[in-house]
């Protein structure tokens, strides 16, 4: 990574991507699909975003597909051609104009105006002109999502969109909030809205004016002893902002900041954590991945080695306690230490172990930081996707949790977030290999890079199981590699729905935690067909019925899925029974399914798939529901169908896999006690 690339991605998104769009690829919508090679930059100037050369296949790997349906998309931004299976796209809405730059041409002065006010370091400015473009981009590229009733919030560097989903395919704007600092992400309780801040553009007032420009570094800055050059911290100022916002959105139209809580490494991204045992207060944890601010700009913040300040903001994340009735007085109440060694009490007790790529990244790297925690209450776990390895964390005590287990895989680049599966004895983790501005899934890139790691959990201990990735190859201008995705309620298995960036929507089946499967996809074609810029799904997450995907550059779609031979109208449907008041992903639900025929016939679609029961058996079961749905659920047909369920628990003690075994235990369980 050249100095540019890396001051971008330190100032702006921390450890993770430089979010990087190009707002005229609709011009190019006519294109052939990229070039081997991107266009090169101004004579005399190296291109910052060239895909990294891809080496040699290591033995035993493999790389993508390019046979796939997605390989050689045409590309565009509003007209690049599509490819799907198992997914029917509904809509796409684009982006509302507060979010958009509003200029193709990288003279007009908003573009400077932008970049002045993102807070980015002089040397930007020695860049092409077009490249100028791009990084003015930044400052409007859509991020994560959440969703309350009939509301989605569309987190973005710029602020939130706030949109109306009551009916999906339908769904509308309803307003925008403008409030930059970067990096957007949002979740919601009751009528607080949370949103993290981390770019050094953040203001305490919102204001989109940003801070004076950077001066221009000096020879001696920068140098730190025997520490590697880090550059020039932003000057401080005491009007900016990085951390959490809080929001009371009780007008949606109308949302007002009620805290701001500051600190030291801004907040790349943060977890709503409810605890069952306090309901006055909800919890966020705060995992900041950027550099430390001085000590001048926020008392108390310490960018040091541990063993030169014991105090360091590095090695930890932030607890915020939030009084639900009191949300103004918010505020941080521990700092737990996260990769401390717990027989030396060094606070950098856990490292990388080394990954895979140039020489400087096979070295073992200490981690100071968590990407994403996924926490889920109702097992009282964490999974933290913590940049050099994995962990678990006990958080029955969620202001102090505590880690039980890590991991790390050569593999492994950047662990970047987790899901559990809903009976918590695994977890699928992601590795954002490139920060996500990188070609990661062309034919040259191992299958086991920028991919899923799944592992079981036992006992409070994780244990490697597979890796999955998504096997479409992608062209050299189209940043893919793994991102943030949620579990889909199908009954009897293990599904998750995934963002891959401009590798698009890829749901698979964990079942089978050594085999991982696809089942569905969408994907579009590059953005732009001669330069890699960043686009595509920053997240694809399923709420109440529907997928929404929140596309980077182009904007909000939506999802429904469709039936095809690896997964059945009934699977689909049972999916929809399960409806719940809110969702953030990374405060995880278990999912509980009502006692509905419809899924049991989704157990039986399955168990006919897996051919765990004779094709009599099977079509006696489904007889027998129909008959009692055909009679409006009269007694005697549902007499018949408790008649069937004793015989398959018995067959469930010697079912072939542990899969079968639950869908006969879960099926006999609601003909027993069937619902319409």
């Amino acid at each position: 990574m050249n100095q540019v690339h890396r001051i971008i991605c330190r100032l702006a998104c921390g450890a993770a991507a430089a979010i990087l769009l190009s707002p005229c690829a609709s011009a190019m919508q006519t294109q052939q699909p990229a070039p081997s090679k991107p266009a090169p930059a101004e004579e005399g100037q190296q291109n910052p975003f060239a895909p990294e050369p891809a080496g040699p296949l290591p033995a035993g790997m493999r790389g993508s597909d390019m046979n796939d349906p997605r390989a050689n998309l045409a590309p565009g931004l509003y007209g690049a051609g599509e490819a799907s299976m198992g997914l029917k796209h509904l809509v796409l809405l684009k982006k509302p104009d507060a979010f958009q730059l509003g200029t193709s041409d990288p003279d007009d002065p908003k573009v400077q105006k932008t970049i002045d006010q993102m807070g980015l370091p002089p040397i930007v400015a020695k860049l092409p002109k077009p490249f100028h473009l791009l990084i003015a981009e930044l400052a409007f590229g859509n991020s994560d999502l959440a969703f309350q009733g009939n509301h989605l919030f569309q987190g973005n560097f710029y602020g939130v969109s706030f949109y109306d989903i009551s009916n999906p395919a339908k769904t509308t704007l309803l307003t925008t909030m403008v409030c930059p600092g970067g990096q957007g992400d949002v979740s919601v309780y009751k009528n607080l809205l949370f949103m993290s801040v981390e770019m050094p553009n953040g203001r305490l007032d919102c204001g989109t004016q940003g801070f004076p420009p950077e001066p221009a570094p000096s020879a001696e800055d920068g140098k730190q002893g025997d520490e590697k050059k880090k550059g020039p911290l932003p000057v401080a100022q005491k009007d900016r902002f990085r951390g959490v916002r809080i929001f009371d959105i009780s007008d949606i139209k109308d949302p007002k900041q009620v805290a701001a809580v500051q600190t030291c490494r801004g907040s790349h991204t943060h977890t709503l954590v409810l605890d069952p045992n306090d309901k006055d207060n909800v919890y966020i944890y705060v995992s900041g991945t950027s550099f430390v601010r001085q000590a001048e700009e926020l008392a108390g913040c310490s960018g040091e080695a541990p063993e030169k300040d014991p105090n360091t903001a590095l090695f930890r994340i932030d607890v915020i306690k939030v009084p639900v009735a009191a949300p103004q007085e918010a505020k941080i109440v521990s700092s737990p230490r996260l990769f401390i060694d717990p027989r030396t009490g060094a606070l950098n007790g856990l490292s990388s172990g080394g990954s895979h790529g140039k020489e400087e990244d096979k070295k073992p790297r200490d981690t100071d930081q968590c990407h994403d925690i996924t926490v889920y209450s109702a097992i009282g776990l964490a999974a933290g996707a913590c940049s050099g390895n994995g962990i678990l964390l006990d958080i029955k005590d969620p202001v102090h949790p505590k880690r039980v287990d890590a991991v790390n895989d050569p593999n492994y680049s950047y662990w970047h977030s987790a899901s559990f599966s809903n009976d918590g004895t695994k977890v699928l983790f992601t590795d954002e290999w490139g920060g996500g501005l990188g070609a990661r899934c062309r034919a040259t890139d191992p299958n086991k890079w920028g991919a899923d790691a799944i592992f079981h959990l036992k006992d409070d201990k994780l244990s490697f199981a597979s890796y999955y990735k998504m096997p479409a190859a992608q062209g050299e201008t189209k940043n893919c590699v793994a991102h943030n995705g949620s579990l889909i309620p199908v009954p009897g298995r293990d599904i998750e729905v995934q963002a891959w960036y401009q590798g698009g929507v890829s749901i698979v089946d964990f079942t089978d935690a050594a085999h991982p499967v696809e089942i569905a996809y969408f994907d579009r074609g590059p953005i732009d067909p001669k330069m890699l810029v960043l686009g595509g799904y920053w997240s694809a997450y399923w709420y109440n019925g529907h997928i929404y995907g929140s596309e980077i550059a182009r904007g909000l779609d939506v999802f429904d899925l469709a039936p095809t031979k690896f997964l059945t109208q009934n699977e689909i449907d049972a999916a929809k029974t399960v409806q719940v008041d809110a969702l953030n992903v990374q405060n995880q639900q278990k999912i509980e399914w009502p006692a509905k025929l419809v899924v049991a016939k989704a157990y039986i679609d399955q168990l006919e798939r897996s051919q765990a029961l004779p094709a009599a058996r099977i079509a006696a079961l489904r007889e027998a529901i129909r008959s009692a749905e055909t009679s409006h659920m009269s007694k005697s047909k549902v007499a018949k169908l408790k008649t069937m369920a004793p015989s398959l628990e018995k067959n469930a003690a010697t079912a072939k896999n542990s899969a079968d075994a639950s869908r006969m235990q879960a099926l006999a369980q609601i003909l027993k006690h069937p619902a319409a």
